[in-house]
């Protein structure tokens, strides 16, 4: 037996890096079409040139830094957000005054707003106003004096680059709680699968070594009633206690990410469909009658294996609470959709209020076994009990998963 692990990775953040990957080529390219457009307004060419020379080696050789929060290390920020800053500051130095004046851009113009967007999507909001803030200085004193479409600028890349690195705090925050959410959830189908192997296999063995010692007497009545004790205690434990981190979850760099891991599976186990009535052909004996269409029940491994299994657990409770005496039919038909199995037998029937008793005991032989295996399949599991009418269980499994079905 082998168990499989499959990995999910939940990031909101994951498209952004792309996207800010996009914009710093996009930007650079800008950048280099507005200077050769204004080539005139520029005092010192040689120095824009060789600042732009170091802009694109810089963007190129370092798209990997932005492929990912890991790869986008804090002194490549300050190294990047120190390019354009040096480039922001340079400008007054290589243009003449018309171009400072008309409000001409920088030498990195919007190539800037993607150093202090990387500060935002690394950091969140505060390390974007840490980074946009020597941003909004140097576009100060590049210009001068404070004009108004300057003001505008730096507002509008502050507010941007918070608003940005917010919106990937609560996106973080918010990964985290789906992926706690996802691992309490597999605890829990964990756990009630758990819960039906022990009550198909170690109760019912506890529960028949209870009965036997009883009537046997002397240290077999001691052994049956050791025996009791354990089965209360393991039902206590099973019904409240066991749980697995079948899916544990970290806030790594490329987000939450949970790892799932599937039930014990078969090397072995073919990949086509299972025949229904192979399963259910040991069932039946002499109190039991087996009804079935001619041809075959073809239904996935998991789903025929369980659905076999509700079965068995509904006749182990005709031949536990019916009596020896009881009969029981199991009547298969398959449906377009669905296949329905039910089991009836001619007991006593169950009396009103005694299910959720048992289920309240710890007994989980319809909750679990018959119920809990029908809901992990999208289907259904109906008990219909009227006292001294016997018992009929419908177990309806759809041949195709639709989801979690509502259980009667």
């Amino acid at each position: 037996m082998a168990k499989q692990v499959r990995v999910m990775r939940m990031s909101v953040e994951q498209p952004l890096w792309r996207a800010l990957t996009g914009y710093r080529v996009l930007t650079m390219l800008y950048a280099v079409g507005l200077f050769a457009t204004a080539y005139d307004e520029y005092d010192r060419p040689g120095v824009a040139i060789a600042y732009y020379v170091v802009l694109c080696v810089w963007t190129l050789a370092t798209l990997p830094r932005v492929q990912n929060a890991a790869a986008c290390t804090k002194p490549f920020l300050a190294v990047d957000l120190a390019i354009a800053i040096t480039g922001i500051v340079l400008t007054p130095l290589v243009v003449n005054d018309h171009h400072i004046d008309s409000g001409g851009p920088t030498l990195p113009s919007i190539w800037t707003a993607g150093s202090v967007l990387a500060f935002a999507i690394k950091g969140g909001w505060r390390w974007a106003a840490l980074a946009s803030t020597p941003v909004a200085a140097a576009n100060l004193i590049e210009r001068g004096h404070p004009a108004r479409d300057t003001v505008h600028n730096v507002i509008l890349v502050w507010v941007a680059s918070i608003a940005i690195g917010y919106v990937v705090e609560v996106a973080r925050a918010s990964e985290r709680t789906l992926a706690r959410a996802l691992e309490i959830e597999a605890a829990t189908r964990e756990r009630e699968r758990l819960a039906r192997d022990i009550h198909d296999s170690v109760l019912q063995v506890l529960a028949m070594v209870q009965r036997r010692g009883a009537v046997m007497g002397g240290e077999a009545a001691e052994l049956g009633r050791m025996a009791g004790e354990q089965e209360v205690a393991l039902r206590t434990l099973v019904s409240g206690g066991l749980t697995s981190v079948s899916r544990v979850s970290d806030d790594v760099t490329q987000g939450a990410v949970v790892h799932v891991v599937d039930e014990e599976r078969d090397d072995d186990e073919p990949d086509g469909p299972l025949d229904l009535r192979a399963l259910l052909a040991p069932y039946a004996s002499a109190k039991v009658s087996l009804v079935e269409p001619g041809a075959p029940v073809p239904l996935p491994p998991p789903a025929a294996r369980e659905l076999a299994a509700a079965v068995g657990a509904a006749l182990d409770n005709v031949h536990r609470h019916a009596g020896e005496h009881a009969r029981a039919w199991i009547l298969v038909e398959d449906e377009p959709d669905e296949v329905i199995v039910t089991v009836r037998d001619d007991g006593p029937g169950i009396a009103e209020g005694r299910l959720a008793q048992a289920e309240g005991e710890g007994r989980l032989g319809v909750a679990q076994s018959i119920r809990g295996r029908l809901r992990d399949l999208g289907g259904s599991a109906e008990l219909i009990s009227p006292p001294g009418q016997g018992t009929e269980v419908e177990l309806k499994v759809p041949k195709v998963s639709r989801g979690k079905a509502g259980l009667r």
